[in-house]
This record gives structure tokens, sequence and C-alpha cells, in this order.
């Protein structure tokens, strides 16, 4: 009977410590488990933020533009020189021509002399050094005249050029000539050469019925 006793508070004394070993180890676990329930909490709220910064939408930067800068205006005008003419006191009056009234008719290649009376009707002589020289149309191999002697105010003079008719062409043919200062620039009347080269065939007016 005794024995029976021993046994049996042995047996209740072994459970004792068996249970007491079993509460102690299930803390541990415990501990653990809930470490890592927290970990894990954490880490999924850090990733559910980082999925909301993703998510949310960026807002871009509106860019500023900037007015277009006037460009200053310059100024484009030009200043505009005044053109040299020939001093006022000279001038040249046309009186006659002398010789090859216009619409002379000549060969080609023929020479000729053509002359033109003049007056200097300027307030001044005209000097050696001024010359008689093309102005204009075809000059026909003409050469300037070169004045050899002084033309006083109001005194009339006869200028002969030498020319040659031009080949090649028919019809009417003009040329221009005009007297020249010391500084080259022209001043009185131009004097002009009109001549007909070949068949010139004057057109007949028709009435209109």
């Amino acid at each position: 009977m005794k024995t029976k006793i021993l046994s049996i508070s042995a047996f209740l004394i072994l459970g004792v410590l068996l249970l007491s070993c079993g509460t102690s180890s299930a803390q541990p676990t415990e501990t653990v488990n809930a470490s890592a329930i927290r970990t894990e909490a954490v880490a999924t709220y850090s990733s559910s933020l980082t999925q909301v910064r993703v998510i949310l939408p960026t807002t871009s930067a509106t860019p500023t533009v900037e007015p277009p800068t006037a460009t200053p205006t310059t100024d484009l005008t030009a200043t505009l020189e005044t053109p040299q003419v020939a001093n006022p006191c000279y001038n040249l009056l046309w009186i006659e021509d002398r010789s090859i009234p216009d619409g002379t008719n000549l060969k080609a290649n023929e020479v000729f002399t053509k002359t033109w009376y003049v007056q200097n009707n300027g307030g001044c002589a005209w000097a050696p050094n001024f010359t008689f020289s093309n102005f204009g149309g075809d000059p026909m191999e003409g050469e300037p005249l070169l004045l050899t002697e002084p033309i006083p105010a109001g005194a009339k003079r006869e200028i002969s050029i030498k020319l040659v008719v031009p080949s090649g062409k028919n019809g009417l043919i003009q040329s221009s000539w005009r007297m020249t200062d010391e500084n080259g620039l022209f001043f009185g009347d131009t004097l002009s050469v009109n001549i007909t080269v070949g068949d010139v065939t004057t057109p007949t007016a028709t009435s209109a019925p």
C-alpha cells in the first residue's frame, strides 16, 4: 500500500514538473511569434506606404513661358547725299544745226561731220579744259571735243564732231552730246544727231470706214 502511494506521488510530481517545463518552453515560442508578427506588420505598413507613393500621380511642373524680347528698331534711314550739279553760272543754248539735218539718210560706215551752232548764254566763260562729249544714244565712234580756248559769256560758236555711221543697223539712229565743266558735270542743252540708214518705210495712215 505504501509503495502504491509513493508511486502515485512520484507520478504527480513528474506531472507537475512536465507541466512546468511545458509552460516555460511555450513562453519563448509566443515571444518569437509576436516579434515576427510585429516585423511583418511593419514591413507590410512600409510596403503599403511605398505602394501609395508609387501609385499617387506626380504633378509635372508647368513650364514658364517667357515673353519674347522686343528687338530694338534700328534706324535704317539712309543719309541721302546731295547729287553734285554743275555750276549754275554755266549754260549752253542750241541755236541751229549747221550740217546733217535730222532725218538725213546715210550709208553704213559712211564718215560725216555734224556741226551745231551754239551760244554761251551763261554768266561765266567756258574754260579751255571744258569738254563736249557723248551723253547718250549711239556714239557713232565720235571722240570728245576738248576746248582749246575760253569762250566768254554771250559768245556764239560752231561745235563740230566727226562721226561714222554704224554698220548692221537700219532705220533711225540717234546720238546725243553735251558740254561738261572741269569736273565732268554736264550742263546746257542736249545737242542731237538723227540720221536714217537703209530703206525707211513710212507707214501710211488708213482711214476707218
